[in-house]
Parts: structure tokens; C-alpha cells; sequence
């Protein structure tokens, strides 16, 4: 399993879940948070593999179509890549860095007015 696609999708999970059935959240967990095969969830649920497959490709769907409309994890990874940037220029602690501190806070009120 590809660690970036693993890592966006718990990511994606932690935004979305409770927009997913529960048989949808069992199985991402399980594949992606746990490490489960697509053998031990379909045994665990007493369902065939590709059962199991066509369920979690069918979720990873429905969670890039919910990003893909509601953007809350790109919000909050570029939101936090302004704030992380204006901990740095505070902790420089230079006055000529205030204008550009003013800017990224106003970037962090249009990205939370959208």
C-alpha cells in the first residue's frame, strides 16, 4: 500500500467519517488505519475480498468527492502552513515583518470566510 494515498485517505477519514455509512467507516479503519488485508476484513464480515475491494474503492470515491466540494483538509493543511510561517516570522522578531504577517493572517480569514 502506497504510504502517501495511506496517509490521505486517514486524513481524508478524519474529515469526513461521519458522512459514511458505518460499514464504509469499518472498512476504511480497517484497511487503512489498522492495516487490515482485504482477507481479514472479508473474513472478519463474512464477505467475499472483492466485496470487501469494491466497498473501499466505492469509499475512497465518496472521500475525494467530499474534498473535492467541501475542501476542509486542503483548508486546514494550508492554514496550517500559513500559521507555522507566521510562527517563524514571529520568532525571528523583526518589526519589517509585520506587513507580512498582516497578509497571511488576512489569507487565513479569506480561506475560513470560504
Amino acid at each position: 500500500m502506497e504510504i502517501d494515498k495511506t496517509n490521505r485517505m486517514n486524513a481524508l477519514f478524519e474529515f469526513y467519517s461521519t458522512l459514511l455509512t458505518e460499514k464504509q467507516m469499518n472498512y476504511i479503519e480497517l484497511y487503512y488505519a489498522d492495516d487490515y488485508s482485504l482477507g481479514e476484513i472479508a473474513e472478519d464480515f463474512e464477505i467475499s475480498r472483492q466485496a470487501v475491494y469494491d466497498n473501499i474503492k466505492r469509499t475512497e470515491k465518496i472521500l475525494e468527492n467530499y474534498e473535492k466540494k467541501l475542501h476542509l483538509y486542503s483548508n486546514y493543511v494550508v492554514r496550517n502552513e500559513i500559521i507555522s510561517e507566521i510562527k517563524q516570522l514571529i520568532a525571528n522578531d523583526k518589526a519589517d515583518h509585520q506587513e507580512k504577517i498582516n497578509q497571511l493572517l488576512d489569507k487565513i480569514q479569506e480561506i475560513e470566510e470560504e
